[in-house]
């Protein structure tokens, strides 16, 4: 009698447990059993609860910041191992510390690098995950990386909008080339904002580079964190005589006082992910899922099928 190949099981991190579900749900499977259990100064431990032998898996958690997210998906991805899963996929919507990809200053760390050797080591098969803040992170892994983009969420509904005089913007000059990407898609011009930081997350000085008069804008970037890039250009390009001004970002980390930055700005609208769980409600931001996009891919992954299709740009 053949092999039968059995069909994967999906657990999911604790901080990423309702997306998860959302993703599970797509899939067609139920979330699997984990068991976190604690000491009382602050060590956890993943129990998994079932039968893993001779699975593929799929561990769905995002790593941002606290460590303890990406310590999380470690034990999980170890426990998986000696458990003796047949295949280990993590699953990370959003990789979080890939903002240090480089030295960029002597006597620094290159965290992005350091965090992919350490899921490998801990027993991860394949990684999956969405919009890195730098393409050549992928060249950290030997594993292989299905690097999923957000605008298979984004260009779908920007052209449900119907804006006329549409125009793509950067907010610095590290995106123009996403910015362009989307641009070609949506047959529209560009404009880029060049910015100064006086220190990571302190915006110094911002120009624009581009006309926007009498556009209607949409930024785009890979996430938002305190949201001072975003409103800063917002606020510039109204001034500069746009008509709207709008940011499609992938992953919101939304952090410090951004909720609020966001409410008094000039954005009209923030177009986010679920990538990462929200914080608060406003208004102003519009969430969109990602988990029929991560369900498809972990499917197709799981039978060897391709999934190129999912790779608009």
């Amino acid at each position: 009698m053949p092999y039968q190949v059995p069909e994967p099981k999906i657990f999911a991190c604790s901080q990423s447990m309702v997306l998860g579900e959302k993703i599970a749900k797509s899939y067609g499977a139920e979330l699997g059993k984990v068991l976190f259990s604690r000491y009382s100064d602050g060590e956890f431990q993943p129990s998994f609860e079932e039968s893993i032998r001779g699975t593929r898996i799929f561990i769905i958690g995002s790593t941002n910041p606290g460590s303890e997210n990406l310590m999380e998906m470690l034990l999980m991805i170890d426990a998986a191992k000696r458990a003796s899963a047949r295949h280990i996929t993590a699953v990370i919507p959003y990789f979080g510390w890939a903002r240090q990809d480089r030295k960029d200053k002597p006597r620094v760390p290159i965290a992005a690098k350091l965090v992919a050797k350490m899921l490998e080591t801990a027993g991860a098969t394949r990684i999956i995950t969405m919009d890195l803040h730098a393409d050549q992170i992928q060249g950290f892994f030997e594993k292989p990386v299905d690097h999923l983009f957000a605008s298979t969420l984004f260009l779908p509904y920007l052209k449900k909008l119907g804006l006329k005089n549409l125009t793509i913007a950067s907010p610095d000059m590290g995106g123009s080339k996403r910015a362009y990407a989307y641009s070609k898609a949506l047959s529209c011009d560009v404009v880029i904002c060049y910015k100064q930081r006086a220190k990571a997350n302190t915006i110094s000085h911002m120009e624009l580079i581009g006309d926007v008069k009498d556009k209607n804008v949409v930024l785009v970037d890979d996430m938002v964190d305190t949201a001072g890039t975003l409103t800063k250009a917002a606020d510039l390009m109204m001034e500069r005589g746009a008509l709207s001004v709008r940011a499609i970002t992938t992953h919101g980390l939304l952090s410090g006082n951004a909720y609020e930055k966001i409410e008094k700005s000039k954005l009209s609208e923030l177009i986010i992910t679920d990538s990462i769980p929200s914080k608060a409600n406003s208004d102003k931001i519009k969430v969109l899922s990602c988990a029929d996009l991560f369900a498809d891919v972990m499917h197709r992954v799981h039978h060897n099928t391709s999934i190129a299709s999912k790779f608009l740009m």
